[in-house]
């Protein structure tokens, strides 16, 4: 993003104006990748603004840190108060996207990060509309492997751990590509660069398992409760590539993508016309619905924004 979102950032427990947000250039983060965050959307909708599964990511930004040992020094229902705070602050009323982000200060150059190294907790806003253009995309499988759990954890949403992902994303639109899909280090698919991955064959949902170095992502299990309560049978499991090419339909679940139907993997085109499947048809419409509070057995994963309607 070129330009700055909201005029104000929650930073350590206070607004702070966009452009007075700034660190020293020896934060520790910043030379070593010592940070985590989240990827939160908010969607405009019935005149109000709703937060997708907020206290959710604000847990999961809390698990991230423990396994790295980076103290957060508020809870996640602080966090998730201060987020509607902020968006309040703002006046954001369109669909946004929000970045939680904590991260190690100025701890030196060592790397013995501890609990008890200086962190600081960043909360930013900007508008956001659809991530991926057009109804399909057209994937390759990188030639780059997932990061792999005996290495750097890939259940932990670090910063330094989307280098792989940087490097998997450079490469697929150097050949042409939208997105690309990673194998781990045993060859089975493990996720896209930023999404998670699910395929369809006989009308089953198949998706990898977390073991296979995916993300643990909050769209994923969203994804998958949905297409349970749609009557969808939903089996994690080691996909190979080469049932990529086999697919009736696959799909990437992501906070930023959304859910979106893959057209085409590696030039082979997915079922019989690259279109969207049924399947996928389904469940992106329910997610649609659900995000924009239509969907009344799901509005427990929405926070408003706006406690009374706005004009």
């Amino acid at each position: 993003m070129k330009e700055k979102g909201g005029e104000f950032v929650w930073f350590d427990g206070k607004f702070v104006k966009w452009e007075d947000a700034k660190v020293p250039v020896f934060t520790h983060a910043l030379h070593y990748g010592t940070a985590v965050f989240e990827g939160i959307r908010g969607y405009a909708a019935k005149n109000n603004l709703y937060i997708f599964r907020l206290q959710d990511h604000m847990e999961r930004l809390h698990r991230s840190a423990g396994v790295y040992s980076i103290s957060l020094n508020y809870s996640a229902k602080e966090l998730a108060s201060a987020t509607v705070e902020l968006l309040q602050k703002n006046k954001m009323k369109e669909s946004c996207y929000i970045r939680p982000l904590t991260f190690v200060g100025l701890h030196g150059i060592d790397l013995n990060v501890t609990k008890s190294s200086p962190t600081h907790t960043v909360i930013i806003t900007f508008p956001f509309a659809k991530y991926f253009k057009g109804e399909g995309i057209k994937v390759c499988v990188s030639s780059w492997r997932r990061i792999n759990d005996s290495t750097t954890p890939p259940l932990a949403k670090a910063a330094g751990n989307y280098l792989n992902s940087i490097m998997a994303t450079q490469e697929s639109k150097r050949n042409g590509y939208d997105e690309s899909i990673l194998l781990d280090l045993s060859g089975n698919v493990s996720e896209a660069s930023g999404e998670n991955i699910f395929l369809v064959r006989r009308g089953k949902i198949y998706t990898p398992h977390l073991a296979d170095s995916a993300l643990e992502g909050i769209t994923r299990e969203s994804a998958i409760k949905i297409a349970k309560d749609l009557g969808y049978e939903v089996t994690e499991r080691p996909i190979s590539r080469t049932e990529l090419y086999m697919a009736d339909e696959i799909f990437l679940t992501g906070t930023a993508a959304e859910i979106v139907s893959v057209s085409s993997v590696d030039g082979h085109v997915v079922g019989n016309n690259g279109k969207e499947g049924p399947v996928t048809k389904g469940i992106r419409e329910m997610y649609e619905k659900i995000v924009s509070a239509g969907a009344k057995e799901y509005m427990n994963w929405l926070t408003p924004v706006w406690q009374t309607q706005q004009k």
